[in-house]
């Protein structure tokens, strides 16, 4: 297995090179006939998505889990015009950031240039694949995915479609890899190419994230969980947080960027919390509360303290009632994961507060934390949301893909 993976690195290291330096109209052309393929090709897609959720649902998964991983019509249209708002982009590589000239006559240049080889270890969503492979190959990528088991078949079925059209437009030979095992020991050999892979994005749940953090020896960018907080303050107009909320928690609850908390101030709570609980349960959310939530809505789950830093993925909700905006901003830092945090307020200086002091990659005043999301940024797709500091944050698009170097012009300077 490891002169495999070794051979499948080397083959996708060698195609960077080559990668680099090809046309922004070849990638845009190859780009939008992989869109088209997909429609083509959305029958079998779907044939193999269903063998996926047949095993999903014999292994027990969560209704919000079995929707992470369904593929339709309406979601593979949704994949196909990803890669057609991608290959529109402006090509990142060889952006020129900035340009200086020395005292010396020396002209230095800051000029975008690929990152190189990027692993992508993922789980549950098929639609990953082919946002990865359409914003890698804009941003002058190779890229190696390694799926999850749960969505092996819509996984391959996806690549190998989208495979033939990057063969007819003859791009480099490996700049496209999938790993079509599940062999769990596969991840760790990969983790091990250093100099061969540049860089490794972990997509998946926090145990994942964990395991390639810690025995990775490339660099890592982690899209960690998703303990994502809506705060209500004592200003918020409440049918637009009742609706905020709503949609943060309800329309798909089996994303990252889904409220898995939600914070009320006092002075509003017993107001607010009434119709918004009973709205939740008809929606089938379980609400898990604090000791003061419970006094105003008594047949409701007490929630324990490992509630507040969990993710639940599925329509579970953690309610807790705040004295303040300092104490919900306190409760975020304390539980949240740096993802994405809301507040609803009419009150400017509270909204100002807030976006100032919550640390997190997209913080949002009145409007729902589902925004996080590289195509309602405008950037297409997403290859991750990353919540380190370090080279990005939140969606990552094909500028977020890129590395840069100094190009520098000379007439024979020396230095003395």
């Amino acid at each position: 297995m490891s002169a495999y993976i070794k051979s499948l690195c080397r083959k996708a290291n060698q195609a960077s090179r080559e990668m680099a330096i090809v046309d922004s109209k070849a990638k845009e052309r190859a780009l939008k006939d992989m869109a088209k393929a997909l429609m083509a090709n959305s029958t079998h897609l779907i044939e193999e998505n269903k063998k996926d959720i047949e095993y999903g649902r014999r292994d027990k998964l969560s209704a919000a889990l079995i929707d992470r991983l369904l593929l339709n019509r309406k979601r593979i249209k949704g994949m196909a015009d990803s890669i057609l708002e991608i290959s529109k982009l402006k090509d990142p590589v060889g952006e020129i950031l900035e340009t200086r000239v020395r005292p010396n006559g020396l002209v230095i240049k800051k000029v975008r240039v690929p990152i190189g080889v990027i692993l992508i270890i993922y789980e549950s969503r098929p639609n990953v694949t082919s946002d990865c492979i359409a914003l890698c190959l804009k941003a002058g990528n190779c890229v190696i995915l390694r799926g999850g088991s749960e969505a092996i078949h819509s996984n391959i079925a996806i690549f190998e479609t989208l495979e033939r059209e990057v063969l007819k437009h003859k791009l480099p030979n490996g700049v496209i890899t999938i790993i079509k095992g599940t062999d769990r020991n596969v991840v760790s050999e990969l983790l091990m190419q250093e100099g061969l892979i540049d860089l490794v994005m972990p997509r998946g749940g926090e145990s994942l994230i964990r395991e390639v953090s810690k025995n990775s020896r490339i660099p890592v960018i982690k899209h960690y969980k998703g303990v994502c907080h809506t705060y209500v303050d004592e200003s918020a107009d409440l049918k637009i947080a009742q609706d905020i909320c709503f949609n943060a928690k309800v329309q798909r609850p089996g994303v990252c960027n889904a409220m898995e908390t939600m914070l009320v101030n006092r002075m509003i709570a017993k107001k607010f919390l009434v119709p918004m609980i009973q709205r939740f349960k008809a929606a089938g959310v379980e609400i898990r509360g604090c000791g003061e939530t419970m006094k105003i809505i008594t047949d409701i789950k007490r929630a324990c303290e490992d509630d507040w830093y969990k993710e639940y993925l599925d329509l579970i909700l953690s309610v807790k009632i705040v004295n303040n905006i300092d104490e919900a901003i306190g409760h975020i830092m304390k539980y949240g994961s740096r993802h994405s945090d809301a507040i609803v307020t009419r009150n400017k200086k509270m909204a100002e507060k807030f976006l100032n002091e919550v640390d997190s990659a997209c913080v949002y005043v009145n409007a729902s934390t589902r925004f996080t999301d590289g195509g309602e940024f405008g950037k297409g797709a997403e290859i991750g949301i990353s919540t380190d500091k370090i080279h990005a944050r939140g969606p990552m698009g094909v500028e977020e893909l890129t590395s840069y170097k100094y190009v520098i012009y000379g007439k024979g300077q020396i230095r003395k």
